[in-house]
């Protein structure tokens, strides 16, 4: 009887490992927020997306509000095509803007919709006309340390008149 209860709970561990395997790959390829209600697409053009991914969320004032579909380049402007799939229910002005953030200091990145204030809506294959591109960590440390640089250059060279 005791080598059946052993078996009973080695077996409820197994199916809860596997459960527990399944929810983790679920949140790491952005597939455990499923939503089966109705969305729209509209398109958003950055210069550059920087670490984006398909499916990462679509947030406004902190709320996800619809998913990224699909990321391309238009080589004619040299720029990344976004398509974003936006809930139904939220509708946003066509003077809407969009940026790219990111979750913390190192996390995930994501696109931010700030409403604008136009009385028309966005309608489903529009785009959004106002963008700012991702903030790219490497460019920032490189104009500070070339911006130091030439700082210092400049006093150097004060200094030897």
């Amino acid at each position: 009887m005791e080598k059946r209860n052993v078996e009973t709970l080695v077996g409820v561990f197994v199916v809860l490992g596997a459960l527990a395997l399944v929810f983790l790959s679920l949140k790491a390829a952005n597939l455990a927020s499923f939503s089966f209600d109705s969305t729209y697409s509209v398109t958003a053009r950055f210069d550059n997306v920087g670490g984006l991914k398909i499916r990462a969320p679509v947030k406004s004032a902190g709320v996800t509000i619809g998913r990224i579909k699909s990321i391309s380049f238009d080589d004619k402007n040299f720029q990344g095509v976004v398509k974003l799939e936006l809930d139904r229910h939220y509708q946003f002005p066509t003077d809407t803007s969009a940026k790219i953030l990111t979750s913390g200091l190192l996390g995930d990145q994501y696109i931010g919709l700030e409403p604008g204030a136009d009385d028309k809506s966005l309608q489903p294959g529009d785009s959004i006309k106002l963008t700012q591109s991702a903030v790219v960590l490497e460019d920032l440390i490189g104009k500070a340390l070339y911006g130091k640089a030439a700082e210092s250059g400049g006093r150097q060279r004060e200094g030897a008149k």
